[in-house]
């Protein structure tokens, strides 16, 4: 006679309870908005200046849309000011701007952005955020590679914009989409179209999928793979402050690593001086031996002629230096104002190669500081995110999470690219620094907080905190 129980021991396993599909097309979604907004320049070239605003008009209304409906849990007195500050400060100048044709699209363009940074991090959790990231980065890898190879395979040669054959060679290569260097040993710029741009990128991206292997994320044996392809493409793109930005980020992340280290009140402060010293002693030897650093490198002294175009726009910021010219991220060739203001190469610049001299051109003395407070602010807790141990109670012996170390290494990375372009500005700088400054301050610790409480349970989750 056959004998049924319940008994925990003898009952089936149950499986694991399924996804609901409204969630995994919101996290689809927010892949999508990330991946956008890194390649934004890469639209461009595809599609031209009309057809990426159109794609990004659609994305901010699609995103908009889902909010409403969704409406994710908000602490709204918890909101990136800062970064709002900026931004408002950035629309104000509409009243007082040189170019306001200029200043109307690229605060649009800000404000889409900003709108996109906070739409990720108010619908994610930490972990969600990390993977879609991940994600994101993985096509960036993925189509810079086949891209580059489909154009040294089928084209057998340079590629202009707009996927153009170039009937004899253009008078300087800078105006390629693709330099057809995959195999050549030269420099490669991926769906950029610029090898500065694919190289923080790549660096990016590597910092994303080292984070998640840390984590113990599945299949990682293939993150080692994304890892070895953001590295490749990293090296030949050969971008010299990228290597600079790669070396900070080592010197942060051992910082952190050694302040998670301490034990007892006071141990940290031997750590910050020694890492104030070191600093200050690299960033000393590394100005006086820039001509020898940078001739190694391949580069020149004055980093290709940057220091002609900081000295141009110096003059001319200095001119309204309380409250600039007017927002102009990034510079629209096309306006008079900039046309044939600064020319490389044959080509108008774009931008100010430098993130605080152009913020001091646009927005004067004023946008400065804000832009400082901004930066300061993130730095701050991002810092803090990443070497304070997880307590929200009597316990002090929870794990660190690798997770947390993602905002204060991107913060690295964006601080050195502000050095010598305004790429922090706009696109996906722009967005790291809103998407994780609101993330911080909605949920300072992994899973803990109302938001992300919140968040884990629609998803069927269960939050760190409930051990």
């Amino acid at each position: 006679m056959a004998v049924h129980t319940q008994h925990p021991v003898s009952a089936p396993p149950a499986a694991p309870p399924r996804e609901r599909t409204g969630v995994l097309l919101l996290r689809a979604w927010c892949v999508v908005v990330l991946f956008t907004t890194i390649t934004g320049t890469a639209w461009v070239l595809a599609v031209g200046e009309v057809g990426a605003a159109l794609i990004g008009a659609g994305t901010a209304l699609v995103s908009a849309v889902i909010w409403l409906t969704t409406r994710p849990p908000v602490q709204w007195r918890r909101l990136p000011w800062f970064v709002l500050a900026y931004v408002a400060f950035a629309a104000a100048s509409l009243l007082w701007t040189a170019w306001p044709a200029t200043t109307l699209l690229t605060v649009a363009l800000m404000l889409v952005t900003t709108f996109q940074g906070l739409f990720v991090a108010a619908t994610l959790t930490w972990q969600e955020l990390v993977r879609a990231v991940a994600s994101a980065c993985k096509w960036v890898v993925a189509l810079s590679l086949v891209f580059e190879l489909w154009v040294s395979v089928f084209i057998g040669g340079p590629l202009l914009p707009r996927f153009i054959v170039p009937e004899r060679p253009a008078p300087d290569p800078i105006v390629y989409w693709s330099r057809d260097n995959l195999f050549d040993g030269g420099r490669i710029q991926g769906i950029f179209g610029n090898a500065n741009l694919l190289a923080y990128a790549a660096l990016f991206a590597l910092i994303v999928f080292a984070i998640r292997y840390a984590a113990r994320a599945p299949h990682r044996p293939l993150l080692l793979g994304w890892m070895a392809a953001a590295l490749y493409l990293f090296v030949r793109a050969g971008s010299a402050t990228a290597y600079v930005a790669a070396a900070l980020v080592l010197v942060v992340l051992t910082t952190v690593l050694l302040m998670r280290t301490t034990r007892r009140p006071g141990e940290r402060t031997r750590y910050y001086v020694v890492y104030a010293a070191v600093a200050l002693g690299g960033l000393a030897a590394a100005w006086l031996l820039r001509d020898r650093v940078f001739s190694l490198l391949g580069r020149s002294s004055d980093l290709t002629g940057r220091e002609t175009i900081w000295a141009t726009v110096l003059a001319r910021a200095a001119e309204r230096p309380v409250a600039g010219w007017g927002f102009a991220t990034p510079w629209l060739p096309w306006d008079p104002a900039f046309d044939g203001w600064i020319v490389d190469h044959g080509e108008t610049v774009m931008q100010a190669h430098n993130m605080w001299l152009d913020v001091y051109l646009q927005l004067g003395g004023v946008g400065v500081v804000l832009m400082a407070t901004t930066y300061l602010a993130f730095v701050w807790r991002s810092w803090f995110f990443a070497v304070d141990r997880p307590r929200w109670d009597l316990r002090a012996d929870r794990p660190y999470s690798p997770l947390t170390l993602l905002p204060t290494l991107t913060g690295a990375v964006l601080l050195v690219q502000g050095l010598a372009e305004s790429g922090p500005l706009l696109l996906w700088g722009w967005l790291a620094v809103v998407m994780f400054a609101f993330k911080i301050k909605q949920a300072p610790l992994v899973g803990v907080g109302p938001a992300e409480q919140t968040l884990a349970l629609e998803r069927g989750e269960l939050p760190q905190r409930a051990e």
